[in-house]
């Protein structure tokens, strides 16, 4: 489409920062934190993730749209993201998979873009001052009056979004990973294992990899009461990530504390990570502007792994007990990227090892906790 027949669009920042752009997608107002994302390709995933939920994702890779939208590869029912912010777009996508151009699939599920701004300052922008909340309008184009809507927004900080993303009622997942990227022995196996899996905001390929790897896996809420959770004997139980301040969560986190005492094995994955933290009694604390994007570093010890990362907040390192282990770092900045129980089975990332988009350096994981619910049968 070209410049001249898309309706105008601005973008205000909460600090008073304005950029004019044009629309894409739906009409009307968004107002959420506005984030930037680093990945070059998956933008339907980072859609769908409901890690994204409250915030404006600003893709950095110059154009969004390129091979358009297919219902293989979305992570959860519906998009979740506030509204989504590009140089360029591609109107007429190009992909043997493709069922729909992005522009129209956003304006399908409501949700605003805009397009024609330098996403390169907007970034630096971010990345300087840090992630803040934001408006995209089509419908108020005075810079001034949409500031008001965007400082009268909450922060991300003290929110508590999973109510608004987590499942309503329990269910069974049986989707294993799709043939093309199965690797290793998975699946098939006699001695199932049952795990529950917590659903702070769960994306579908975590699902996916756990029941290829033999696991029967079991769904609920985020505020399921954990003796509802040890009715189902688990083998082992899985925090999800999911979106918002993970210190807000206090249900997820008492359900936690209690299930410590049972013993089973547990894997935590971003809020995940950091639920399990809290509940251990360590503490969290939000990034400038967060790791988003599909190329960190995380590792110890010499062995790294490139890695898909989404979140906002993390664990102070200073707040752990002498009966947690570090095992992994993000090394752009040091913070903590994954932890281990000294002496219980309990174990977490601060990144995606599911990928989806992203590397499968870390695949192993889902193996570590197979093996960690099978030892603890003997």
């Amino acid at each position: 489409m070209p410049v001249s027949a898309a309706a105008p669009a601005l973008l205000v920042l909460a600090d008073g920062t304005s950029y004019h752009g044009w629309s894409f997608g739906a009409s009307g107002t968004a107002i959420g934190e506005v984030v930037f994302n680093t990945a070059i390709a998956g933008y339907q995933e980072v859609a769908t993730d409901p890690s994204y939920c409250g915030q404006i994702v600003t893709f950095t890779y110059p154009e969004l749209g390129n091979t358009g939208i297919n219902p293989e590869d979305e992570e959860s029912s519906h998009p979740h993201i506030r509204g989504a912010i590009a140089r360029n777009i591609a109107w007429q996508p190009s992909n043997w998979r493709s069922t729909s151009s992005l522009p129209d699939y956003f304006k399908k599920h409501k949700i605003p873009g805009i397009y024609g701004i330098d996403t390169r300052a907007l970034t630096r922008k971010l990345r300087s001052a840090g992630a803040m909340n934001g408006g995209i309008s089509t419908e108020i184009l005075d810079p001034s009056e949409l500031l008001k809507q965007v400082q009268a927004a909450p922060s991300m900080a003290g929110l508590n979004l999973v109510k608004e993303v987590t499942t309503k009622e329990a269910y069974e997942w049986s989707d294993p990973t799709q043939e093309h990227w199965q690797f290793g022995p998975v699946g098939g196996n006699d001695e199932s294992l049952t795990v529950v899996a917590i659903d702070f905001g769960i994306k579908h390929n975590i699902l996916r990899r756990l029941t290829s790897y033999g696991c029967r896996v079991i769904v609920v809420p985020a505020n399921t009461p954990p003796e509802e959770i040890l009715k189902y004997n688990p083998d082992g139980i899985f925090l999800s990530n999911g979106p918002g301040d993970p210190a807000a969560v206090t249900e997820g986190i008492e359900t936690t504390k209690a299930l410590l005492g049972a013993e089973k094995p547990i894997f935590g994955i971003c809020m995940g990570h950091q639920i399990l933290g809290l509940s251990l009694g360590a503490e969290t604390f939000k990034l400038k502007f967060g790791h988003r994007g599909l190329n960190h570093p995380a590792g110890l010890q010499r062995q790294v792994e490139i890695t898909s990362q989404n979140h906002g907040f993390a664990i102070d390192p200073d707040s752990l007990s002498s009966e947690m282990e570090i095992t992994h770092l993000n090394l752009n900045d040091r913070t903590v990227a994954g932890l281990r129980h000294k002496s219980l089975p309990f174990f977490s990332v601060q990144y995606h090892p599911e990928a989806s988009p992203g590397p499968h350096d870390a695949d192993y994981l889902f193996k570590q906790f197979v093996d960690l619910m099978r030892g603890s049968r003997k």
